[in-house]
C-alpha cells in the first residue's frame, strides 16, 4: 500500500496539491505574516481581538501577545488558555491559526492568549519557552485588570507549539508557578532522538515528516549542549504532578509514537490523561482540512476536553 492509499480519502486532495516544507533554502527569519495567515485575519462578530506587548524574561526583548475574549462583556472572570503557534520553531506568528483561536473562545467560553514567541535559528532554547512563561506570569499578575480567573488557566500548543505547552507544564510545576488546570500539546515534538518507528515511518515529504522533524530539531537545539527536558520533554525522568493533559495525533504522524510513549509514561505517573489517535490523518490534518469527520471530531473532542476543564 503507497503512502497516499494510507491517507483518509477526505484528506488525499489536500496531500496531493500539498508542495512540501522547504526547509533547505531558509532565511533569517522575523516573525512576519506570511500570505495565509493574512487570509485568516476575518473578524468574527462575537470575538474581540487586541495585541498587547508585555515584558519580556529579565534581559530579554518584550513579547507580542494577541488576546482573543467573547466580544460581549461577561459578569465573571474568564478561563484563560495560552496557545502557542506551530511551525517547527521555524515560522509563524500570532496571526498563524487566528480562526482557531477565535474557536476556541465561542466554543468553550474563555479567553485566549496567543504567544509571539521567538523564533530559530535567530533565536535557540530556552528562548521560546521562557517568552511563553513571562506571558503565564503577566496574565497571572494582571488577571483582576484582565478579567482572567487565576484558577483556570491551561496551556495549549500545535506541533512545535506542542512542545512549547508541554516544556510549560514541567516548567511552571518545577518553578512553582501558577497552577494550570490542563495541558494540551497537540501532536508535540517531544523527542529530538527520532528514535521510534514512527519517526523512521514517515519519509514522505508532501507532508510533515522525518526529514523536516530533523531541521527542525537542528536550528532549534544549542549546538553542543545536551539537551534537557525543557528543549525535549521526552527526557523528563519524573512526570508526577503534572496537570491533566489532553492530547490527540494522526497515526500518518512522524511524531505519533513519541507522543503515545510521552502520555503512556505520564499515566503512570498518575497524571489523569486523554488521548485519541486519529487513522489515516498526517500532522496537523485538521488544521488542513478543517471540514473532514475526523478534524470535526478532534475539535469537538478539545472543545469537551477544555470546558471540563474549566468547569463551563
Amino acid at each position: 500500500m503507497t503512502f497516499r492509499e494510507r491517507i483518509h480519502p477526505q484528506l488525499r486532495a489536500w496531500y496531493d496539491a500539498s508542495p512540501g516544507f522547504d526547509f533547505d533554502h531558509l532565511e533569517e527569519f522575523v516573525p512576519k505574516c506570511n500570505a495565509a495567515e493574512l487570509a485568516n485575519l476575518k473578524e468574527d462578530p462575537e470575538v474581540s481581538v487586541r495585541d498587547e506587548i508585555i515584558p519580556g524574561p529579565h534581559g530579554a526583548p518584550d513579547v507580542k501577545v494577541r488576546i482573543y475574549e467573547p466580544r460581549e462583556k461577561q459578569a465573571q472572570p474568564l478561563p484563560c488558555l495560552f496557545f502557542y503557534h506551530g511551525g517547527g520553531f521555524l515560522f509563524g506568528t500570532v496571526y498563524r491559526q487566528e480562526a482557531l483561536c477565535q474557536r476556541y473562545v465561542k466554543n468553550v467560553g474563555c479567553m485566549v492568549v496567543s504567544v509571539e514567541y521567538r523564533l530559530a535559528p535567530n533565536w535557540k532554547t530556552p528562548a521560546p519557552l521562557e517568552d511563553c512563561y513571562a506571558a503565564l506570569l503577566w496574565v497571572y499578575e494582571n488577571a483582576d485588570t484582565l478579567g482572567v480567573d487565576r484558577e483556570k488557566l491551561a496551556v495549549s500548543g500545535l506541533s512545535a507549539g506542542g512542545n512549547l505547552a508541554a516544556a510549560m507544564a514541567l516548567l511552571v510545576r518545577d518553578r512553582k508557578g501558577p497552577k494550570l488546570c490542563l495541558q494540551m500539546p497537540l501532536y508535540a515534538e517531544l523527542d529530538y532522538t527520532l528514535d521510534t518507528p514512527s519517526s523512521h515511518e514517515i519519509t514522505d515529504e508532501k507532508v510533515w515528516c522525518r526529514y523536516n522533524c530533523e531541521k527542525s530539531w537542528e536550528k532549534f537545539l544549542n549546538p553542543g549542549k545536551m539537551p534537557d527536558q525543557y528543549d525535549a520533554p521526552a527526557l523528563a525522568k519524573d512526570l508526577t504532578g503534572l496537570p491533566p493533559l489532553f492530547s490527540y495525533i494522526g497515526q500518518l504522524d512522524p511524531g505519533r509514537d513519541e507522543n503515545i510513549a510521552y502520555w503512556t509514561r505520564m499515566m503512570e505517573a498518575g497524571v489523569e490523561v486523554e488521548y485519541h489517535v486519529f487513522p489515516g490523518c498526517y500532522h496537523c490534518f485538521e488544521l488542513s482540512v478543517p471540514d473532514a469527520d475526523y478534524s470535526q471530531a478532534a475539535y469537538a473532542l478539545t472543545y469537551a476536553a477544555l470546558r471540563r476543564a474549566f468547569g463551563r
